[in-house]
């Protein structure tokens, strides 16, 4: 699967373009990189069709968004990083976690000798991220693969500086897989890095792995395709190597709606899951809104660009790298969105029918 570069320069003319003139509502949002190729999409095409609607979204990493919507900065946040209970605690429970796609984290590197994919299981990844593994020809990287003639090259590690919901699905992934790293680090969106280079974004890695011979990082799949970067296949809980893909990030969801419903918390996480086509490094990513809001007619504007993106965007996922949600989860979403409020009062009765 391959990523068309002219997304970038729509993105760029979009954020140029929309300006709206007076009376418009404009929107902002902030908060994870993981998701931002799409959202961009989204919020460049409903710019462009919806008369008296402007919405923005900063990449900041889920980190900052989190912080940005706890302190009303902006209108809603985004996160891979499903908030913490003492976080909503902190906030009065003012939030709802909307799932917008699904993605995958995937190990991405830059070794000029290797052009097939790699195989690494959950043991060589913890190993490689804490340090104990140095050299691409270390005996736990060759066992996965046997056909490929590893050099004897230094490995670099790359990781995410800033706060990440894509560095909290890698480590919760690392986490639930090895002991070591279970003990040593564990899962976060910032965590004590035992070794290797920081750099900020999804954006920020992927530049850094392809400016750095022998470097190793983990970014959301849409970024490595859209810059040629090779992806390696993941051993999973059933002992399959699993190249990441829409059909194996699927597969992930698969198990956790079987446990789902329409009262079931949307902070699910995927990583790990069961299945012997799954993608082990899979996650739902979420748009974060308050049940409570003071203007309605911004309310209304955020929702129904919430449920238009859940459904006519969808379309959208697949070209840019992500799965899009189980259509289960749709009407359950609709009923969240018309949980919210202005005065007390909800401000959107639901999707509109239409008879014939």
């Amino acid at each position: 699967m391959r990523l068309s570069t002219s997304f970038l320069t729509l993105a760029a003319a979009g954020m140029m373009a929309c300006g709206g003139g007076e009376g418009t509502v404009r929107l902002n949002g902030a908060g994870a990189t993981f998701p931002y190729l799409i959202y961009q999409k989204w919020i460049i095409d409903y710019n462009q069709a919806q008369d008296g609607v402007e919405l923005n979204y900063q990449s900041v990493g889920s980190g900052a968004g989190v912080r940005q919507f706890a302190d009303r900065t902006v209108d809603f946040g985004a996160s891979d990083s499903p908030m913490t209970d003492d976080e909503l605690a902190a906030i009065g429970d003012q939030a709802l976690h909307i799932p917008s796609v699904l993605g995958a984290v995937v190990p991405t590197y830059n070794v000029e000798s290797i052009s097939a994919s790699l195989r690494f299981s959950a043991d060589a990844l913890a190993g490689i991220f804490l340090g104990q593994i140095t050299r691409w020809n270390d005996p736990r990287i060759a066992s996965d693969n046997p056909s490929v003639t590893l050099p004897s090259t230094d490995i670099t590690v790359v990781h995410r500086s800033d706060g990440s919901g894509t560095t909290f699905i890698w480590t919760d992934y690392l986490t639930k897989t090895s002991a070591d790293w279970a003990r040593d680090v564990g899962a976060g969106r910032s965590v004590n890095w035992p070794a290797g280079l920081g750099a900020r974004g999804n954006e920020g890695v992927t530049a850094t792995v392809l400016q750095t011979p022998g470097s190793i990082g983990y970014v959301e799949l849409g970024y490595a395709l859209l810059n040629n970067l090779p992806v390696a296949r993941v051993q999973n809980r059933s002992g399959n190597f699993v190249e990441p893909s829409i059909a194996s990030v699927t597969a992930a969801a698969a198990g956790a709606m079987l446990t789902m419903g329409p009262e079931t918390d949307f902070r699910v996480s995927i990583t790990d899951s069961d299945g012997a086509e799954a993608f082990p490094i899979s996650s739902f990513t979420w748009l974060l809104l308050r049940t409570e809001y003071d203007d309605e007619a911004r309310a209304r504007a955020l929702i129904e660009f919430v449920w238009w993106a859940v459904n006519e965007g969808r379309d959208d996922a697949e070209a840019l790298g992500y799965a899009p949600l189980p259509t289960e989860l749709t009407g359950w979403i609709a009923d969240r969105l018309t949980s919210i409020t202005v005065n007390g009062s909800s401000v959107w009765s639901g999707p509109q029918t239409t008879s014939d």
